[in-house]
């Protein structure tokens, strides 16, 4: 879709409401809980991609600094919380573009910044427009000495959270796009209304799923999720009714399977993967992305990691016949 000559004027109004993203972050999926869940019963243990439009046209918005400024009043999850294992790599990127001063910045006012950073992201992704580096400074201006860091948080969060990339795909002009992760096509916002990508919790039912032995209790499902915020019969402050979302609006979308387990009484239920989630992607890409969120290798986990090799030869094999 092209981008339109003249970017909206961004306002509190018009993009997603502050405090629900940033109350959702608090949600987020927290991957120290998802290691614990899976540990428990693993010793050694959230296709067609949307796409970005064809030309990149830097918006500048008259008063970008105004996007959601709200949002800097709001609380959102700490940092540590979020990129856990990843201090490293952050260390790296904020020593080579935030300058010797990173570390004397509270983290609190850089949290702020990610969390405008990432409400000003699921804006662009909403719009189904590219963004450029030029606008995300303007829209943590007084911090763009820091835009390596701020941007690399806000993208983990949008990967871990969202279950999309951010990508840059224009150099020259430092454009991004973003890409539904692992191959999924499936974002859960209904076309011409408001909503939050729900890929992120897809992500980490089909994770459990096949942490699990390619098939988990409703149970199961359930206390992963609820390491993350999300409860049955508790309405979601990002992602509405949780239980409507996995075992109607998943199922519907054929992306899980929610069936009675076989002589169970009283009767008990479990998720597999649907046919979509079996088309569109794979344990390998799932299993990658669960290493990642543990800060490891897909070998670190030898029987999902054999699995998974023995699927992406099948794969291969049928592609060849």
């Amino acid at each position: 879709m092209p981008l339109p000559q003249k970017s909206p004027q961004y306002s509190c109004d018009r993009c997603l409401p502050a405090r629900t993203v940033t109350q959702g972050l608090e949600d987020a999926h927290d991957s120290k809980a998802l290691e614990e869940t899976c540990l428990s019963s693993h010793p050694l243990m959230p296709g067609t991609s949307k796409k970005a439009p064809g030309a990149c046209i830097p918006s500048n918005p008259e008063n970008p600094q105004s996007f959601c400024s709200s949002s800097i009043a709001i609380t959102t999850t700490s940092t540590s919380e979020l990129n856990e294992g990843s201090d490293s790599q952050e260390e790296e990127d904020s020593t080579s573009g935030a300058g010797p001063d990173a570390k004397n910045v509270p983290i609190d006012a850089l949290d702020k910044m990610v969390a405008l950073l990432v409400d000003f992201m699921l804006f662009k992704y909403l719009k189904k427009e590219l963004m450029t580096k030029a606008d995300m400074k303007i829209i943590i201006k007084g911090y763009e000495e820091h835009f390596a860091e701020v941007f690399l948080k806000a993208s983990e969060r949008m990967e871990m959270v969202f279950g999309l990339d951010v990508k840059e795909v224009d150099p020259i002009n430092h454009c991004y796009a973003f890409f539904i992760k692992l191959g999924l096509t499936y974002d859960g916002v209904l076309h011409g209304k408001e909503g939050i990508p729900k890929t992120g919790v897809l992500i980490l039912i089909l994770g459990v799923i096949f942490m699990k032995g390619n098939s988990a209790t409703e149970k199961e499902v359930w206390e992963v999720l609820k390491l993350t915020g999300i409860y049955p019969g508790r309405k979601h402050s990002l992602f509405g009714d949780p239980r409507k979302l996995i075992t109607q609006d998943f199922v519907k979308g054929k992306y899980l399977e929610y069936r009675q387990v076989a002589n169970s009484d009283p009767a008990q239920f479990e998720f597999l993967w649907g046919s979509r989630a079996h088309a569109e992607t794979t344990k390998m890409k799932v299993l990658e992305f669960l290493a990642k969120v543990h800060g490891t290798d897909p070998s670190s986990f030898p029987s999902q990691y054999e699995e998974a090799l023995q699927e992406e030869e099948e794969r291969t094999r049928a592609r060849m016949s």
